[in-house]
This record gives structure tokens, C-alpha cells and sequence, in this order.
């Protein structure tokens, strides 16, 4: 009983100290409080959820009145959208990234494709197992000492991507050993050419997609895990009856089926994502990086330029390891005030100097 108390002591001072310094888009109530800026007047660029979401209709009043059911044609239109055999709806692909740490038996060897989203060092750490955080250059070097690799791809991020042999490659190492890969596609939809998907049958490889950046319902809270039949049905053991809403439900299936929407949307994205690239050079960022959805720039004084343009009223992320900035899009209404806005920040911060 002691080295269990213990065991939760620990976990808990890891949870305690990570929570203090784990950041996240999407807090503009509190940049609208600390820049005394009302939360209608800010241009969020901080989450890189796709500003132009999936026109979701009226919900109908019968689905709110009735539990999630399994047949409700959800899982045949993402086994369609994906491609996948094996789908798992659940709520959210953050419920699988803190449920996955503790399927995974033992003092398991994580090795976590670093920079990337925090919350994959934190919950493998926090569940006990050994976490290496790897530049991709010595992935292959340490593979073969690894229970399980984690990859984020496009990576948030510097939205730098993996091609999809050498994922195979390290899933075919690993599964060798009874290993996991762990891909998290949050943002492969608008450029889904080397998803992994296809392949989410084999044992030993989880791919993680959702609805909530290109489809842009992150509300809805609605995720997906592709992957064999016996980690699927380990999850499914643990996700239990109703988790995921019926209205979320119903907007997935509606999202997922739409192909004339998501065809028409990637093309959108790509002018978008052009757009904000000149206007980000033509205001004194180059852009490093990055997908259809947000853009990646480095920079010596990321804090200083979140700032500029907090006052501003854009807000976006800002990183220190590596330092730059990630900026999202701006809603298509936004331009020109995002525009204005940008350049404004930029000519504050050379008064600054």
C-alpha cells in the first residue's frame, strides 16, 4: 500500500509541476483580461483551428433528446473519409492521448519527436514511463531501444512533416518488438496525401485525427483512433457507453460525409495560407514552416512580437524552445484588420528599439 500512495505522491508533483508551464491556444478570455481588450474585438490566431468551420445546420430537436446510438452511420463515414477499416469515435483525440500512457504496460521506453505538442511529454511522464524527447535526425540511432515513438506529423509546431516509408520503417521496427507508433494527424486533413490512415490496421500503430482543426469544430469535442482491432477494442473497454454526444456525433457524419465541402476547402486553405505568408514577409516574418492551416516563424524575440501585437488585438503563441511564432489564420472577414493590425505591431516594436 505504501509504494502505491507513493506511486500517486509522485504522479501528482509531475501533474502539479507540468500544469504551471504547459501552454495552449485558444485562452483568449485571459489575453482579453490581462490587455484590458473586450474578447469581440481580438483576431484569434492562437489555435490554428480553421477559421471557416463546417457550416454545421440547426441541430435537430430529436437529437438532443436521444443517446448516442452505434449505428447512427458516424463510423461508415469516417471508415469512408479515412479510408481506415478500424475507427474509434471518441471524445476528442485528447481523451486518447491521456488514455494511451496508461494502456501501455510497464516502464515503457517513449521516445516523443521534440519540439512538438506539449501534452504527449506530460501525460507519458505523468503515467510513469521513461520519455526521451528526440530531434527526428536521431529517431533511427535510438529506435531499436524504444517501447514506443511518437510522432506529430505535420508537427505542431514547426509543421514539419515525415514521409510516410520511413513511418512505416520505424512502425515495422517497433511492431517487431511489440511496439507502438503513435501518429497524431490533428492537422493532415488539408493535405492528406501521406496520411497514415490507410494503414491503421496493423498492430502496433495508433493514428490519432479529428474534427477540430481543418473541419474547424473543435467545440464539438470529437476525435478519432484508427488502429488495430485489439487496441481498439482495449479502448473501447475504457471509453464506455456515451461518450461522445449525439449532437457531436450527428456534426461528424454531416462534416465527414461532404466531399464537395472538403474539396472546396483545401483549395480555400492553400490561397489563405499564400495569403498570410506575403503578408507576413511583407511585414518583417519569414515563414519556416508550417500547413494550410498556420505558418511557422522564427524569430529572436517571440515574446516581444506576442506582445506587439496583444496590444494590438491578434493573438497568437508564441514558443521559446525553439523561438517563433505560429500564427494561424485569420477569419476570411478579418483581413484587412488583420492586416492594418499586423503592420501596426511591427512599426511598434522598431519605435521600441
Amino acid at each position: 500500500m505504501g509504494v502505491f500512495v507513493n506511486a500517486i505522491k509522485r504522479r501528482k508533483s509531475i501533474l502539479d509541476d507540468r500544469m504551471n508551464y504547459i501552454e495552449h491556444g485558444g485562452n483568449l478570455r485571459h489575453a482579453a483580461a490581462h490587455y484590458c481588450r473586450p474578447v469581440s474585438d481580438w483576431i484569434d490566431c492562437s489555435t490554428c483551428i480553421q477559421p471557416d468551420a463546417f457550416p454545421v445546420p440547426l441541430v435537430p430537436q430529436e437529437i438532443w433528446q436521444r443517446l448516442p446510438e452505434q449505428d447512427d452511420g458516424l463510423e461508415s463515414a469516417a471508415q469512408r473519409y479515412f479510408e481506415s477499416r478500424q475507427v474509434l469515435a471518441v471524445p476528442g483525440t485528447q481523451w486518447a492521448i491521456q488514455q494511451l500512457p496508461d494502456m501501455c504496460i510497464g516502464d515503457a521506453r517513449v521516445g516523443i519527436i521534440s519540439p512538438t505538442y506539449g501534452e504527449y511529454v506530460y501525460r507519458w511522464q505523468c503515467a510513469g514511463h521513461r520519455v526521451m524527447e528526440l530531434p527526428e535526425t536521431s529517431v533511427d540511432e535510438n529506435i531499436d531501444k524504444l517501447d514506443v515513438l511518437v510522432v506529430v506529423n505535420p508537427n505542431n509546431p514547426t509543421g514539419a512533416r515525415i514521409e510516410r516509408e520511413r513511418l512505416l520503417t520505424w512502425h515495422r521496427r517497433l511492431a517487431a518488438r511489440r511496439g507502438w507508433l503513435i501518429v497524431d494527424e490533428a492537422f493532415a486533413d488539408a493535405e492528406p496525401d501521406e496520411s497514415l490512415c490507410g494503414f491503421a490496421n496493423q498492430e502496433g500503430l495508433i493514428v490519432l485525427r479529428s474534427v477540430g482543426k481543418f473541419f474547424g469544430l473543435a467545440g464539438v469535442r470529437l476525435g478519432f483512433v484508427l488502429t488495430s482491432e485489439s487496441i481498439g477494442d482495449s479502448l473501447r473497454r475504457e471509453l464506455g457507453p456515451w461518450a461522445v454526444s449525439n449532437p457531436a456525433r450527428w456534426a461528424g457524419r454531416l462534416a465527414l460525409s461532404d466531399t464537395a465541402w472538403q474539396m472546396r476547402m483545401r483549395v480555400h486553405l492553400m490561397e489563405q495560407i499564400e495569403r498570410l505568408v506575403l503578408t507576413l514577409k511583407h511585414n518583417g516574418l519569414s515563414s519556416n514552416g508550417g500547413t494550410r492551416l498556420f505558418r511557422w516563424c522564427m524569430t529572436d524575440s517571440p515574446r516581444r512580437w506576442q506582445q506587439a501585437l496583444a496590444q494590438q488585438g491578434i493573438w497568437v503563441r508564441a514558443f521559446d524552445h525553439p523561438r517563433g511564432l505560429r500564427f494561424g489564420l485569420p477569419h476570411s472577414s478579418q483581413w484587412s484588420q488583420f492586416e492594418s493590425r499586423l503592420a501596426a505591431a511591427r512599426h511598434s516594436l522598431k519605435e521600441s528599439i
